[in-house]
């Protein structure tokens, strides 16, 4: 494909098929189809890309090397026939100063030499224009290549006629078809280089995959390519290799450097029960690993596959340039035919009239307004990946610069996700007992219980080194406590409310505010309060304060109570929130933010977050959360924490800016360019050296987004 028409022209007769949706990525050389096998198959779907002028194979991982290195001999044999193109050039281009001296136009090399010269770039080196462009009209469309094509064969051929008539008294344009063909030849060369560089995320995150591991059979470790594994083999990782699998730890101790994955440096401890992901890196232990995911999938595979996807999606900005480049070249042709009328009436001028439309036909090549857009995009997604923000769709990309409110759920997104016990209080001051014993009667009592607010008490309970009696007796009051012997001693530990139910007196609760009480008596007196929450992630500040900075305002919605809710909000700086709100009504609150017309993002993790991502005009899952959540999000976070939100919308702003750079400057190119070839200001040589640099530069400009880099507190 060498312009936005050729992918335009794929993506029309592809989606003119039974049940078959397809995008084609221009930079990628890709196409992405969703089809119906009950309606086409594979085959057909070839057989109508070979009916377009163009050859496909079916892509996947296991083809991604042959397809390097087609891709790779293809450039090696397009850079040897741009040095030949050059070779024949240069003397042509050498007699330029010459031709236009005092005495007029003087011809330093023969015409004959400049025939043989030129004839071999026109139709030996040149013949891919012709290929192309006769597939482009024979599909019913132009492309760049037709206008090449056109313009440097009315140059070559009015030259010939010129020649072989002895019409002496008329100027050659031997110099001008070659020097266009060889110029384009260049650009497409700059071109291909740089477009290398915008998928060069997807080949990093390729070569990270270890290509063997050390595996288990009986009594042995033997070393197996990764690509024979199982779910189920064990693992060996030794310090400082790449972990080859998505695999749970059986035994050893470890950490790991997940940066690749999560974009966060610091390493991740690694202990029996914990997960481990392909590629990251071991630490200075050496782990024992059942395998769980292998081969396509594992996470790595998973946000390959990601990033392939949103890099062949079109943002909706593309329509436009899509739109544009179904009738540029008509519109292009349709111009020369009347530059050439209009000179050749009005100036009587046959080769000048010439001379400007060919110009014109070469200036209007749509080649950097068909890279703008998907260039930016292909960079830009793959820094996401890198940051370890997954995006699925260019359209999310494009959107994420728009969000004026993000709705953000309370547990797992602002907080930990996980209730500590954060206060112990000894209500009976004097009795000879310490916080540490009212806690561990608490633990001990609640050790048989599954709710998460007794898996506090016992966590904190070991954390401290406490030593846990077994409980006798034990009565269960569900969804208010408990009851049951420790230490010879009639314990009560339950809800504040359930304990005046029982008769008790209870102290001021005031200092716990906000937090989930529980209360622990012995016999028929309160001796403890402790206070659990579910704190605060230590990044959730900053991520607010900054997404403030962005010009975004943050609601928080959340089904705890009104109280927990207000001291939440106040310590993360959330200055609108919402409590004690369903699953389904947070989807109705994100719609009466978008009713109100407000662009909003929701990010979460549970289950219970997935009716409101769903809502959202963008939406970002913690990469922790549940699948639901995930599979609902139009951009998955890597790291759980909401910096990487407010990195996803400052990747969306500075993509997008410079999407708008590229088309302005693909327009203007065009806009500015054809009325002055038009008019005669410019000559086919200087028009094709345009034309080429044109398309470098949009690449160009795009590559500069590198230089993005997410924000780290």
């Amino acid at each position: 494909m060498t312009c936005a028409a050729c992918s335009a022209r794929i993506e029309r007769q592809l989606n003119k098929l039974p049940g078959v949706e397809a995008v084609v990525n221009l930079p990628a050389e890709r196409a992405q189809i969703r089809f119906d096998p009950a309606q086409v198959d594979v085959d057909r779907l070839i057989a109508t890309i070979v009916k377009t002028g163009f050859t496909a194979t079916p892509s996947s991982a296991d083809t991604r090397g042959e397809e390097k290195e087609r891709k790779e001999a293809a450039y090696r044999a397009e850079v040897k026939r741009f040095w030949i193109a050059l070779a024949l050039t240069l003397p042509l281009i050498a007699q330029m100063p010459f031709m236009f001296g005092p005495a007029g136009h003087v011809d330093v090399l023969p015409r004959g030499l400049q025939f043989a010269l030129a004839t071999p770039v026109q139709f030996w080196i040149g013949w891919r224009f012709y290929v192309g462009g006769w597939n482009a009209l024979r599909g019913g469309s132009g492309n760049m290549d037709v206008l090449v094509a056109l313009g440097t064969t009315m140059a070559w051929g009015y030259s010939t006629v010129v020649l072989f008539f002895a019409l002496t008294h008329h100027h050659v344009y031997y110099e001008a078809s070659a020097t266009v063909i060889t110029l384009v030849l260049l650009g497409k060369i700059l071109e291909a280089r740089a477009k290398a560089k915008t998928s060069a995320a997807i080949e990093a995150l390729m070569k990270l995959q270890p290509q063997t591991a050390f595996v288990e059979r009986g009594e042995q470790i033997v070393e197996l390519p990764v690509a024979s594994l199982i779910p189920g083999d064990v693992i060996v990782v030794r310090p400082g290799e790449a972990v080859p699998v998505d695999g749970t730890v059986l035994s050893g101790n470890s950490s790991a450097n997940e940066a690749m994955l999560t974009g966060e440096s610091l390493p991740v401890a690694k202990a029996p029960g914990d997960k481990v992901f392909a590629a990251t890196i071991n630490g200075d232990g050496l782990l024992r690993c059942k395998a769980t995911g292998v081969g396509a999938h594992t996470l790595l595979a998973g946000i390959i596959r990601l990033v392939e996807q949103a890099q062949g999606s079109k943002a909706p900005v593309q329509r436009l340039v899509d739109q544009v480049a179904a009738i540029f070249v008509p519109v292009v042709t349709a111009i020369a035919l009347i530059t050439f009328i209009a000179w050749w009436a009005l100036a009587g001028d046959f080769t000048q009239a010439l001379v400007n439309a060919v110009a014109v036909l070469v200036i209007a090549c749509p080649c950097a307004l068909g890279l703008a857009t998907p260039t930016a995009i292909m960079v830009g997604t793959g820094l996401g990946a890198r940051a370890g923000i997954l995006i699925k769709n260019a359209q999310a990309l494009e959107l994420a610069e728009k969000i004026n409110v993000l709705v953000v759920d309370k547990t797992g997104t602002l907080t930990q996700g996980k209730p500590v016990v954060t206060d112990v209080i000894d209500t009976k001051v004097g009795a000879g007992r310490t916080a540490a014993v009212i806690l561990e009667l608490a633990a001990s009592l609640e050790q048989g219980s599954t709710h998460p607010l007794a898996a506090a008490l016992v966590a904190a309970a070991k954390l401290q080194g406490l030593t846990l009696e077994t409980p006798q007796e034990v009565l269960s009051t569900p969804g208010k406590g408990l009851t049951g012997r420790v230490a010879d001693q009639t314990i009560r530990v339950g809800s504040p409310r359930w304990m005046i139910e029982q008769g008790l007196a209870l102290p001021d609760l005031a200092a716990l505010t906000g937090k989930s009480i529980v209360v622990v008596a012995t016999d028929n007196e309160v001796i403890g309060l402790i206070g659990i929450a579910d704190p605060l992630r230590e990044t959730s500040r900053a991520a607010i304060a900054r997404l403030k900075q962005l010009g975004v305002e943050v609601v928080m919605l959340t089904g705890d109570n009104q109280a927990t809710a207000a001291a939440i909000a106040a310590e993360a700086g959330v200055s609108r929130f919402a409590a004690e709100v369903l699953p389904g009504e947070k989807a109705s609150h994100v719609a009466a933010l978008k009713a109100v017309g407000k662009v909003v993002g929701m990010a979460g993790d549970g289950i219970n977050d997935a009716p409101a991502l769903a809502a959202a005009d963008v939406s970002f899952a913690m990469g922790a959360g549940a699948d639901v959540a995930l599979e609902a999000a139009d951009v998955t976070l890597m790291r759980d924490d909401l910096n990487s939100v407010a990195d996803a919308i400052s990747l969306s702003r500075a993509t997008l800016a410079k999407i708008r750079q590229n088309l302005f400057w693909a327009f203007i190119y065009n806009v500015l360019g054809i009325p002055l070839a038009a008019l005669g200001f410019l000559n086919p040589v200087v028009a094709g050296a345009a034309m080429a640099m044109s398309s470098v530069s949009v690449v160009s400009n795009s590559l500069l987004l590198r230089r993005w880099k997410p924000e780290r507190n």
